[in-house]
């Protein structure tokens, strides 16, 4: 098995997660450690998907079926993080502003836990993983060579 196919989203991740982070926190002119996680700039799961469709494209080439099956499932991902999780974003701040309307602290006394309202990602997020994943999997292939 080539070893890059195996390292590459785990890199990719790997890479991914402190650049969000860091981004974020300027962004906030703080840690910015509740924005772990989903959403943010670059989507985790937009570069990891990218990365591994380059990956095959430019070991197998775009005609492999692999490369195919890639870009699918990069697409889902795509669709879900922008549509999807951002939808699910908009019913916990709803569901929030429900909870806090009642009496706040009555609402955490009763155990309400507040949810996480930032879900999904915007386009220029979704642009920003989709630009890495594929800058990282020209890396790993550069560094791997062809396995």
């Amino acid at each position: 098995m080539d070893i890059a196919y195996l390292v590459t989203p785990l890199i990719t991740w790997i890479t991914v997660g402190p650049i969000k982070f860091l981004i974020n926190s300027a962004k906030a002119r703080k840690w910015a450690f509740n924005l772990v996680g989903n959403g943010g700039f670059p989507s985790n799961h937009s570069a990891v998907v990218s990365s591994m469709a380059t990956l095959i494209a430019l070991r197998e080439g775009i005609g492999h079926p692999a490369f195919g099956v890639a870009v699918t499932l990069c697409f889902i991902v795509v669709i879900d993080a922008n549509s999807l999780r951002q939808h699910v974003g908009k019913q916990a701040a709803a569901i929030n502003r429900l909870a806090a309307s009642e009496n706040r602290p009555a609402a955490a006394q009763s155990g309400h836990t507040w949810l996480r309202e930032r879900m999904g990602h915007t386009v220029v997020e979704i642009i920003g993983g989709l630009c890495t994943g594929i800058g990282i999997a020209h890396v790993i292939h550069a560094v791997f060579g062809r396995g």
